[in-house]
């Protein structure tokens, strides 16, 4: 029995209908899904299936997702390549599950707040693979891959020691109010908003103005879009489609527990990355995954001081901080440069490293001028969470064309990744062979 005739199976009934848009009424609400029809689209077969309504809180967040979907039932020619090209990439949902697992409860939680479709919860897969250090070519950053100037106008803090578009809450908090207002501005459209949040809404806005003037329909289907765009909303619609139905398609979700994940700890002051990984017994990698917005060694010198720690490490870590003499917190000290001073010197008489004076004040090379000030920190730990900072989280996409010799094993031994993120990336073959001036696509960390 092939996969469409599967999905005849579970159906409820085939339905061809006219033109429409994905509106208000359309959204079913958590524990309670739409009575009404699914979305009208032109000249489209559309599935509408019966979906088993859990009774009490699942322990699996999927499931608290599945309950709630509404995109699944578009079916169009768009979400159909879409489908092919998540299915053609074996490991690909076993690795999103991975990377998803502690932000996705939070990004659910304020979705759901929100009243919006829950399908807004899948986005960051779309966008960065669910990782809070992804980094375009074009500078967009985070899991919802904002670009600096949307974060400039949505109020995020970019700046030396923190980047707000890395950060899971404010981030979560940017995008969604940017979705929002993208709705609201497109007739409260949501596939819509989704195409605007890609592409810019003066783009999707010039493409319905186009439409009216020739007398066609202004729904996203019927719109002239970048490809891009074109891919993008049918790729979260598929993604609705495989966390609907993970059997019908042979998709595997790997559980995540459907509750928090993290805390939130005021730490009382400016506080080294590693120390404070220290104090709440915890991995300084894990640390850093829940608070990716830091970009340096240590918390910013201002006035939020907050840290989210794993759910049991929170208390542990207020306590600690609380004991913190200000010896023990970064420090600054000012030094004036004087005549016939080095980088060397400097660092050997405050006990630190050049490197670290280095990165604190902006300095490339070891030029330096008599009658500048230095900024030198105090600390203990710096070293090994400057060189965590420095390390290959953040991954900026590329282009790679396949030489003569080239193996999938000797690219990814090139680029520090793995053959199985190769396959995924390129939707591979792992026992096909790659052809000169065949094009991969790559996720590589800073060098």
């Amino acid at each position: 029995m092939n996969l469409r005739a599967l999905i005849t199976v579970v159906s409820t009934c085939f339905i061809l209908v006219g033109c429409g848009t994905l509106g208000t009424d359309f959204l079913g609400k958590r524990g309670s899904p739409s009575k009404a029809a699914p979305l009208l689209v032109q000249d489209e077969q559309v599935v509408k299936i019966s979906k088993p309504i859990a009774e009490t809180e699942p322990e699996d967040i999927w499931v608290r997702i599945r309950e709630q979907l509404s995109f699944h039932a578009i079916e169009h020619t768009g979400v159909v390549a879409a489908r092919k090209h998540y299915m053609g990439q074996k490991n690909y949902m076993p690795h999103v599950s991975k990377r998803a697992a502690p932000y996705l409860f939070h990004v659910v939680s304020e979705v759901e707040k929100r009243g919006m479709p829950i399908e807004i919860a899948l986005l960051p897969i779309v966008e960065s693979t669910y990782s809070p250090f992804a980094l375009s070519s074009a500078h967009a950053s985070g899991l919802w891959q904002i670009m600096p100037g949307t974060g400039s106008d949505l109020g995020l803090t970019q700046d030396w020691w923190f980047d707000g578009r890395r950060d899971v809450r404010d981030s979560t908090t940017a995008a969604l109010d940017y979705l929002e207002a993208l709705h609201a501005d497109l007739n409260n459209d949501w596939l819509l908003a989704l195409a605007a949040y890609n592409s810019g809404k003066g783009r999707v806005l010039r493409a319905m103005k186009a439409n009216e003037k020739k007398g066609l329909p202004t729904d996203y289907w019927s719109l002239k879009l970048p490809r891009e765009t074109r891919r993008y909303v049918p790729r979260l619609i598929a993604l609705s489609g495989f966390v609907a139905f993970p059997d019908i398609w042979k998709i595997k979700l790997e559980p995540i527990a459907n509750e928090p994940t993290f805390e939130v700890v005021d730490t009382l002051g400016q506080i080294e990355l590693a120390k404070a990984a220290d104090l709440a017994q915890v991995d300084l990698t894990t640390l850093r995954a829940f608070n990716p917005g830091h970009l340096r060694w240590a918390t910013a010198p201002g006035n939020d001081h907050e840290l989210l720690v794993p759910v049991g490490a929170g208390n542990r870590l207020k306590k600690a901080v609380a004991k913190l003499t200000p010896e023990d917190r970064v420090e600054w000290q000012h030094y004036r440069i004087q005549r016939g001073d080095s980088l060397i010197r400097i660092a050997k008489s405050f006990g630190t490293q050049v490197k670290l004076i280095q990165e604190v004040n902006h300095i490339k090379g070891s030029k330096i001028r008599a009658g500048d000030t230095l900024m030198i920190p105090n600390g203990e730990a710096w070293a090994s969470s400057l060189a965590l900072a420095s390390t290959s989280s953040v991954r900026t996409r590329r282009g790679y064309k396949v030489k003569r010799g080239d193996s999938l094993y000797r690219i990814a031994g090139k680029f520090k990744v793995s053959i199985d993120e190769l396959v995924s990336w390129n939707s591979l073959n792992r026992t096909a062979y790659l052809k000169p001036g065949q094009k991969l696509t790559l996720y590589v960390g800073e060098t």
